[in-house]
């Protein structure tokens, strides 16, 4: 099979963003009184974009301190998250071992590059340019650029319609179950990579289609599949 498009999600498949968005989220708990969450706690709710991790987040503190539902609004607490991740969006994003040569010989190869992810798009774009990962992809799609994210299937069919590529001839990389259900939704290829979030959970367990130790892994498969189309 020959690719055209290849789909990547952004936070712990691109790039390892945890201890910034940890950052952020611990200084918005501190500024409505709420103790700070271990990183592992908060590494484990990210996937569904950032409101949904507090969201998330929040619902924990209320467990171990109850009175905290009715003094502690959601949004006044999201909006301190948004105004801490504004600061901390881009000062520890590292990109994962591989991500800029596989990127780098998938273009060159002339292959189609999305970033498709749940993450909030100006956070999503400034991760991306701090990181000199934007002028990779076609096409960046956040949680928020349409009426739908992932796992919804009409995300990565609004990407393949964007570009003008045929779901048998694209794939999506992503590295939680959420991204093997978008690309299921879509009808395309689901990749996956071990080393990122998935809520703790092993990502075999979401039954990809391959699953590569690494982003060079991805890029060598897509371009042989080429080489002998």
């Amino acid at each position: 099979m020959s690719y055209d498009l290849v789909s990547f999600d952004l936070d712990g498949t691109l790039v390892d963003t945890a201890a910034e968005i940890a950052e952020a989220a611990n200084l918005a708990l501190a500024a409505h009184g709420i103790a700070p969450r271990p990183l592992a706690e908060i590494t484990a709710l990210i996937g569904a974009g950032t409101r949904e991790l507090m969201r998330r987040l929040l619902a924990r503190c209320v467990e171990d301190q109850p009175s905290l539902a009715q003094r502690v609004p959601f949004d006044a607490l999201m909006a301190s998250f948004d105004a801490h991740y504004a600061q901390t969006t881009g000062t520890s994003a590292t990109p994962y071992a591989g991500c800029r040569e596989a990127l780098l010989q998938l273009k060159q190869a002339g292959v189609r590059l999305a970033c498709t992810t749940n993450k909030e798009l100006r956070h999503t774009e400034r991760v991306l340019a701090v990181t000199g990962l934007d002028s990779f992809f076609d096409l960046v799609i956040g949680g928020d650029s349409l009426a739908e994210k992932k796992p919804h299937g009409s995300v990565l069919e609004h990407v393949m319609q964007t570009l003008q590529c045929r779901a048998e001839r694209t794939a999506h990389v992503g590295d939680s179950s959420i991204d093997v259900q978008a690309a299921r939704n879509a009808g395309v290829s689901a990749w996956v990579v071990p080393y990122g979030y998935n809520g703790g959970q092993p990502i075999e367990s979401a039954n990809p289609d391959r699953l590569f130790d690494g982003l060079l892994d991805v890029a060598h498969h897509a371009l042989a599949a080429r080489a002998v189309s």
